[in-house]
């Protein structure tokens, strides 16, 4: 009974995002966000649960990437869709079109992950999660626009090149750190440490921006220990 809990918990994640989708199509974005990140949550404790009880399987693996297609790839394509609104010019509605990049490679980057031995201490690539929360924090900061930002998120120029930028860190050949620690010291946890201090002062201060600013801090502190502590990829 116990090996069907995470299966479970991973099933409930892309149902989050089946919600998720329905409200970004409704134009709810900030709710179709808010179901990103409870499918987010979800993606968490369904590993922490199969190690806990020590059920691990091929079957919850291969579930939860396809958990993670739907509710890190498909639902914030959605959500950069409806953002996207009317065409820009006249003739071939580009920027309609561009936001499907997104679960395109979304899906691509998590066939890689599945078959990629090198990923079991850190990532190659941004990690569906993690672009799925930047682009779900985006209804927030342009509808709780405090700092006057709105407009670079809803300008053209951002709606087209984000999802091209987008599908690039998805399938780069970039080393991202990952939340794994071997043991809970300061030594070789330096950036690890660092990234968790960051995010959480960026949300503290920032709020919804600040989620934004956390993957962009990620993205930045990965590239940074590459070039101190470089890995060969």
């Amino acid at each position: 009974m116990k090996e069907h809990i995470p299966n479970t918990i991973t099933a409930l994640n892309l149902v989050f995002g089946c919600f998720s989708m329905i409200d970004a199509l409704q134009g709810n974005l900030t709710q179709a966000s808010l179901w990103i990140g409870g499918a987010a949550v979800l993606d968490f404790f369904d590993g922490f649960v199969a190690r806990m009880l020590k059920v691990g399987s091929e079957l919850g693996k291969q579930l939860d990437s396809l958990a993670d297609v739907v509710s890190f790839g498909v639902a914030p394509g959605m959500i950069f869709y409806a953002m996207s609104g009317q065409c820009f010019g006249e003739g071939f509605c580009i920027n309609k079109f561009l936001p499907f990049l997104i679960p395109a490679f979304s899906a691509v980057r998590l066939a890689k992950f599945n078959i990629d031995t090198r990923q079991s201490d850190s990532f190659i690539g941004l990690p569906t999660p993690a672009n799925a929360m930047f682009i779900a924090s985006l209804p927030f900061i342009v509808q709780y626009d405090s700092l006057g930002l709105g407009w670079v998120i809803e300008h053209q120029f951002f709606l087209i090149l984000f999802p091209l930028l987008s599908a690039y860190l998805l399938v780069a050949e970039l080393p991202l750190l990952a939340l794994k620690f071997k043991h809970f010291g300061w030594r070789g946890n330096e950036f690890r440490y660092l990234l968790i201090l960051i995010s959480i002062l960026s949300v503290l201060f920032f709020q919804y921006l600040g989620v934004a600013l956390a993957i962009v801090f990620y993205i930045l502190l990965s590239v940074l220990q590459q070039m101190i502590q470089p890995k060969k990829i």
